[in-house]
């Protein structure tokens, strides 16, 4: 199928990363201009912790392509990463969550009037299933942030053809297994990852916007309205 993205440019944040990278090979594939975002350079340097280098960066690449028609943010820190031993503590929360959701709201935020100006784009963030289920305070608490914040910006663009949507893997590994016990989310590889992101970037995903879109298998028992 062609997803129409020949001459479009998407700007993936983390794109050096397990996911990211495999995100910025699909989109190139399909002839997009896919440019990676990160703090330690990439096509683009963006610190996506600072405001005003997300702004810079933004603008770069609008200067250098004349056009912005994807956002993707893939960059946060790796949940296996994190010392479990924080999991509860208030000031550990917090910083989850300016690392993952404030990194996709601060993001988002620099490319939408861009976005609405120009009457069409996408944005897809990146929110772990551990949103959906207890156990850890601070992964819970990340993912469910960035994902009610998608929520608000979809319906903010309602009308002006942006979208905003929010992928959500559950355990990602190359090997992935068909598998899925109750109680977790099933497994997905980042190629798998980065075939959906490639559709709901792409013009025929149009009318999909606000949504949350499990790839794998949602968390099997859990009911999700």
């Amino acid at each position: 199928m062609d997803l129409a993205l020949n001459g479009h440019v998407a700007l993936v944040v983390g794109g050096a990363g397990y996911i990211g990278s495999a995100v910025v090979d699909r989109l190139r594939a399909e002839g997009a201009t896919a440019l990676s975002a990160g703090r330690n350079g990439g096509d683009v340097v963006m610190d996506a912790a600072d405001d005003g280098s997300v702004a810079s960066a933004v603008a770069g690449v609008v200067a250098e392509h004349g056009r912005l028609d994807a956002l993707i943010i893939t960059a946060a820190p790796a949940a296996q990463t994190l010392d479990p031993a924080l999991s509860n503590d208030p000031a550990d929360v917090l910083a989850a969550v300016d690392g993952k959701a404030m990194t996709f709201l601060r993001a988002a935020n620099a490319v939408l009037p861009i976005m609405r100006e120009a009457g069409y784009g996408r944005v897809v963030g990146i929110a772990g299933q551990s949103a959906l289920v207890t156990g850890d305070v601070r992964g819970s608490i990340r993912n469910a942030a960035l994902i009610i914040a998608a929520e608000n910006l979809a319906d903010a663009c309602a009308g002006t053809g942006v979208t905003v949507n929010v992928v959500n893997p559950g355990r990602v590994t190359d090997e992935p297994s068909a598998d899925v016990q109750p109680g977790r989310g099933g497994e997905s590889s980042p190629a798998q990852i980065a075939d959906l992101i490639a559709f709901l970037v792409s013009p025929l995903a149009a009318a999909v916007s606000g949504e949350s879109i499990a790839v794998g298998h949602r968390v099997r028992g859990v009911t999700h309205l």
